[in-house]
């Protein structure tokens, strides 16, 4: 049995960017657990989920309002990194690996929240 949310390309693009960035933040300084580690996985992996919530709603409508949260999500994930970058964390090979992933997931993301609202 599968669930419908695991089908999605756009589910499992998230899902890998949710599992690298939860890598890449155990290299981060203890001190930053709390704070930018602890926020920046929670951001990662809040982009998957609200995309499988959303594909067992009830409603279209409803299913939009959750790619909407997941695509904010990779916003805060972006934002992430460049404070990871700014602190040293990160270089900036792997800052443009995550960014161009986040990108290609935000594009997904929107794309398809745009298919699902045009249905009728």
């Amino acid at each position: 049995m599968s669930f419908k949310f695991e089908k999605l390309l756009i589910w499992q693009k998230s899902f890998k960017l949710g599992e690298e960035v939860n890598t890449v933040a155990n290299t981060f300084p203890a001190f930053e657990i709390y704070n930018l580690t602890s926020q920046m996985r929670r951001a990662a992996d809040s982009v998957g989920l609200n995309i499988a919530e959303g594909s067992t709603g009830n409603s279209d409508k409803e299913q939009v309002r959750f790619l909407s949260y997941a695509n904010r999500s990779v916003i805060e994930v972006v934002a992430c990194l460049l404070k990871a970058k700014s602190r040293g964390y990160i270089n900036l090979n792997e800052y443009e690996r995550f960014y161009f992933l986040s990108v290609e997931v935000y594009k997904m993301i929107s794309s398809f929240k745009r298919a699902v609202a045009a249905r009728k």
